[in-house]
C-alpha cells in the first residue's frame, strides 16, 4: 500500500470455477488487515448471500462475472439493494465474453452487455482481454478504450499490463472513460516497478 496502490483488486479463482467462495477467509483477513484500503473481490458469486458476507466483511465493491452473463437481472437486482457496491467483470476474446473461468467462450458482444449493465446501474465495468492476460505481451488498449467510449460508468482495465508503457498508454487513453488499471504478474516477474506505475497513472487523473 505504502507503493500508493487506490484499490486492492482480489480473485478467488478457485471459486470462480466452483462456482462458490473458496478463499473468503483469506480474503476477509486482507481487508482486516488494510482497513483502510477499499478492496473489491471477484470470483465465484453467485447469490446474494455471498454478496452480503463480503459486504459486512468490510469489502467495498464486489465483483459479479459468469453470473452476471448467465443470469443480467442478478445484477440489476443487486445494484438496487446495494448501490454503488456492485461492479460487473467482462472477460473478453475478440469481443465475445467468456464465462466460467475463462473456460468457455459466449455468443455476448462484450460492448452489448456493457451497456446494458450500465442501465442496471453497476458501478463500473472491469474489462479483462484474456488473450493477453498474464501473457506479458501489453494492454489492449483499443479494446478498452472502445468499450469505455461505448458507455458512461467507468471501465478498469485488466489483462496484460507488462510496464509503464502501458500505464502511460491507458492514461493517454483516460480520457475516453478508463478509471485505472488492474496489473499482478508484472509486478512479481519485475517488469513493472509499481509505485512508478501508480505515480504516472496519478499524473494522468483527471
Amino acid at each position: 500500500m505504502a507503493a500508493g496502490a487506490k484499490r486492492i483488486h482480489l480473485v478467488d479463482l478457485d471459486g470462480a470455477f466452483a462456482g462458490k467462495p473458496r478463499n473468503a477467509d483469506v480474503i476477509h483477513a486482507i481487508v482486516q488487515a488494510y482497513p483502510n484500503v477499499p478492496v473489491q473481490i471477484g470470483g465465484g458469486i453467485r447469490d446474494e448471500e455471498t454478496i452480503q458476507g463480503y459486504l459486512d466483511a468490510g469489502v467495498e465493491y464486489v465483483i459479479i462475472g459468469t453470473k452476471a452473463v448467465n443470469a443480467p437481472h442478478f445484477v440489476k437486482d443487486m445494484a438496487i439493494e446495494y448501490p454503488r457496491r456492485i461492479i460487473v467483470g467482462l472477460d473478453a476474446k475478440d469481443g465475445k465474453v467468456a464465462i466460467d473461468g475463462w473456460s468457455k467462450l459466449s455468443r455476448h458482444d462484450v460492448i452489448d452487455m456493457a451497456q446494458h449493465f450500465e442501465e442496471d446501474g453497476v458501478e463500473a465495468i472491469i474489462y479483462t482481454d484474456i488473450s493477453r492476460d498474464g501473457m506479458m505481451q501489453g494492454v489492449n488498449v483499443e479494446a478498452t478504450a472502445k468499450l469505455a467510449r461505448a458507455i458512461r460508468i467507468p471501465v478498469i482495465a485488466s489483462g496484460g499490463i507488462t510496464n509503464l508503457s502501458d500505464i502511460r498508454a491507458l492514461g493517454i487513453a483516460a480520457g475516453d472513460g478508463i478509471m485505472g488499471a488492474i496489473t499482478g504478474r508484472a509486478i512479481y516477474e519485475g517488469t513493472l516497478d509499481f509505485a512508478e506505475g501508480a505515480k504516472l497513472a496519478e499524473s494522468f487523473a483527471v
